[in-house]
């Protein structure tokens, strides 16, 4: 089985760029750059997560954009990524993501270089269903 299946995480980078129809290359270079550290960080947090590119997030006002998702969580988007500088930041949120049942986190909680980065928080489609039946009884 392939690490991208076994890994019950997903962080996903901005790759390409819609309006110029190519490429995002600080995307890219940010993706390599987070694939390094997520392995420097060792097995227990390389061997959870999976790292991939994508097309456009949606995030062109404030670039470079991050996901974080996995089942039964909520995603986060993050914009305003500044390569190379939020690189730590990013890696420890991943701990802190991982580490959450529900992946939950407030702002407060979350590395200083993110504050004010975080675009979307997106409650886990499973959560939303099971707290709407809930409300329906």
């Amino acid at each position: 089985m392939d690490k991208a299946k076994e890994a019950t995480h997903r962080i996903t980078v901005c790759t390409n760029c819609r309006h110029v129809g190519a490429p995002c290359h600080p995307g890219l270079k940010l993706l390599k750059h987070l694939q390094a550290a997520i392995a420097q960080a060792g097995a227990a947090l390389s061997d959870d997560f999976s790292l991939e590119g994508s097309v456009c997030m949606a995030g062109c006002e404030r670039p470079c954009t991050v996901a974080f998702q996995a089942t039964a969580k909520a995603t986060y988007l993050f914009g305003d990524i500044a390569g190379e500088a939020d690189i730590e930041a990013l890696a420890s949120f991943g701990e802190l993501y991982r580490d959450r049942p529900d992946g939950l986190t407030r702002e407060g909680e979350r590395p200083k270089m993110l504050d004010g980065k975080t675009l979307a928080r997106i409650p886990a489609a499973i959560v939303s269903a099971e707290r709407q039946a809930a409300l329906l009884q």
